[in-house]
């Protein structure tokens, strides 16, 4: 489950790490509220006012309507406003978001962490996840903050640093300094980086994430270290131990049919194909989807109603897939093996009938235990609903469809 940058800060900050101080606000008038509240706890004068969405790429992204970044600078408190009022409400297109960009519901007021002193301020990247090759986590850290860590990764791999965490033992403060020390730090600067990295490690595996991603993290013109912006990534399946997260989560940043399809324990993942797909399992969903292909067309979503599926779930899984306005056939392809094929083709009947008026042609694929069964009773059902058992057989009858 992704969060907001705002979220991920304050989540960050209660473990002690030193993150850029900011405040969030939803109309113009509280951001200019925020900005004066800010000036009086940071003594800041100048103001970095950021769209709070779930996509990076934010600052050199657009808003349709006013043309402004996701990022923009306040160099007056007089300006906020105006800058927030050219934000919030509009469209911001990212490299992540594609065309369609996303609505920005909030913005977040931050402090100057650029000001003058005695060095220059120094952007780095970090981040912390899982890697699953080698079975444990690993911190990713480089000198080149701010940017495209993928670009990076690409073009300059020599600058992509790697420490690899022994879960048996965890992390150790050697493994900290030795990333503090590869990023060209010394002195001060090195120990608050030597803290930071604790401090986040010590983020990471309380809040059970997947992902943490710092970019960038700041050394400030007076070697303090802290954290710019903020991506963190929680396990879905962790969050009934953290209730307090959990309650983070934004429903308006996600897709309509996959939070439905959440509520009812389909795994749902919209596509922008035209041929729905309803599958038990998700590798015979992978393979669904292959299968599509071959047959000449595009699928549509990737849709697992689960091993124990049934007419509840079936009718569910239909209306999400026909509320997608390019789903011209459905395909069902379920095998039979903890579920009778015989019980899933009544489902498939009853959630017809139920709905009424399906003008989508349905293939349904029944293999394993009562095949047969399940294909006679698809087939004397009366309805616009044809049968298949073998790969082959269902794929030559989507492609009829598609064909016309």
């Amino acid at each position: 489950m992704n969060i907001h940058e705002y979220q991920a800060k304050e989540v960050l900050k209660g473990y002690g790490v030193r993150i850029q101080n900011g405040i969030v606000a939803d109309n113009p008038e509280a951001a200019h509220e925020a900005a004066v509240k800010l000036n009086a706890e940071t003594g800041t004068s100048w103001y970095v006012i950021k769209a709070q969405i779930h996509a990076g790429g934010r600052g050199k992204g657009k808003i349709q309507q006013t043309g402004s970044n996701g990022v923009v600078l306040a160099k007056k408190l007089e300006d906020v406003a105006d800058k927030a009022k050219a934000i919030l409400g509009g469209t911001l297109v990212t490299h992540q978001t594609g065309p369609e960009g996303k609505v920005v519901n909030k913005i977040l007021v931050a402090e100057d962490v650029y000001y003058p002193g005695d060095s220059e301020p120094k952007e780095y990247y970090l981040s912390i996840l899982l890697d699953r090759a080698q079975g444990c986590n690993v911190i990713m850290a480089s000198t080149e903050g701010g940017m495209d860590i993928e670009d990076v990764a690409e073009n300059s791999p020599e600058k992509i640093i790697k420490e690899w965490i022994d879960p048996k033992v965890g992390l150790q403060g050697f493994q900290i300094r030795k990333v503090a020390f590869k990023l060209g730090l010394t002195g001060t600067a090195f120990k608050e980086m030597v803290k930071f990295i604790a401090a986040l490690y010590k983020a990471y595996e309380g809040t059970d994430s997947s992902q943490f991603e710092i970019n960038p993290v700041l050394k400030t013109s007076d070697d303090k270290i802290l954290a710019v912006d903020a991506k963190v990534n929680l396990d879905d399946n962790a969050l009934y131990r953290h209730k307090d997260l959990a309650d983070l989560r934004d429903l308006s940043e996600e897709d309509p049919l996959e939070v439905e399809a959440g509520k009812s324990g389909l795994n749902y993942v919209k596509l922008d194909g035209n041929v729905g797909c309803m599958v038990n399992g998700a590798g015979l969903a992978m393979a669904t989807m292959d299968m599509i292909k071959l047959s000449g067309g595009e699928p549509a979503n990737f849709l697992d109603v689960g091993g124990g599926a049934n007419a509840t779930t079936v009718e569910a899984g239909f209306r999400i897939i026909l509320q997608d306005p390019n789903v011209k056939a459905i395909l069902i392809n379920v095998f039979g093996g903890i579920v009778r094929c015989d019980r899933i083709a009544n489902g498939v009947v009853e959630a017809y009938k139920s709905i009424g008026d399906i003008r989508v042609p349905i293939i349904v694929r029944l293999q394993g235990t009562n095949a047969v069964e399940g294909a006679k009773i698809i087939d004397e059902s009366g309805l616009k609903v044809a049968s298949a058992i073998t790969l082959k057989e269902a794929a030559d009858k989507v492609q009829a469809v598609l064909q016309g």
